[in-house]
């Protein structure tokens, strides 16, 4: 990713940020051209003495300043309306994982395989090595393989969580007393940072995620070991 994108956005690593990171692009072309347009009509509205006392309405401009934000918005809502029906679209899930908010780490289980189970705690400041993060690495990371469809179920032992890694696009609530779906496609290997997006009691800035992308080989050595 450019430079330009980098400083708003993380790298993206699935389809669904890839569309949203392009939306952004989009948006943004369309806010600064109006910016520039309104600026203009400001600027040459203080520097220039045209004035007509004999006007009392021109219809033809009181046509075009209605329409025009009206064409703009349209060219806004369409791709957002798209992307919005791709994040909810259920793409047959190869694999299932289940992802529990508690105060303040999370569990997570795969319910594809028997009694695979865990908790992951975000590692103490003492506990990090030289190649880890401080605040985002935990004691257990969940691993995925990528270019694999995945479902994510998310639910809550306590308060409302949010279940969110912004490189792969994804945001999902975590309510308690239901359960939230959402998919995920990850389209290369890597190590992968989210947090808790629901502010959720005195450590909600304690309950990392740390999600590992790695080939299907891996990932059933992986399982085989659990």
């Amino acid at each position: 990713m450019n430079s330009w994108m980098s400083k708003f956005m993380q790298d993206s690593v699935s389809p669904i940020m890839e569309q949203l990171t392009l939306f952004h692009d989009h948006t943004m072309m369309i806010v600064m051209m109006i910016t520039m347009m309104v600026g203009y009509i400001i600027v040459s509205i203080f520097i220039n003495k045209l004035t007509s006392r004999l006007m009392l309405e021109n219809q033809t401009i009181e046509l075009i300043w209605t329409l025009m934000p009206a064409v703009t918005l349209i060219f806004i809502a369409m791709p957002s309306l798209r992307i919005l029906y791709l994040i909810e679209e259920s793409m047959k899930p190869m694999m299932t994982i289940k992802v529990i908010g508690h105060q303040w780490y999370w569990s997570y289980e795969y319910s594809d395989f028997n009694e695979i189970e865990f908790d992951s705690y975000m590692k103490p400041s003492n506990d990090l090595e030289l190649s880890e993060f401080r605040l985002l690495d935990t004691d257990n990371r969940m691993i995925i393989p990528f270019n694999t469809m995945m479902r994510i179920l998310t639910s809550s032992s306590d308060v409302i969580h949010s279940w969110t890694i912004p490189s792969a696009g994804i945001k999902i609530d975590a309510s308690p007393g239901r359960i939230n779906q959402g998919n995920m496609l990850i389209n290369r290997p890597g190590i992968y940072f989210g947090q808790c997006s629901e502010i959720c009691g005195a450590n909600h800035s304690f309950m990392p995620i740390s999600m590992e992308s790695v080939n299907m080989k891996s990932f059933m050595t992986w399982i085989n070991k659990k």
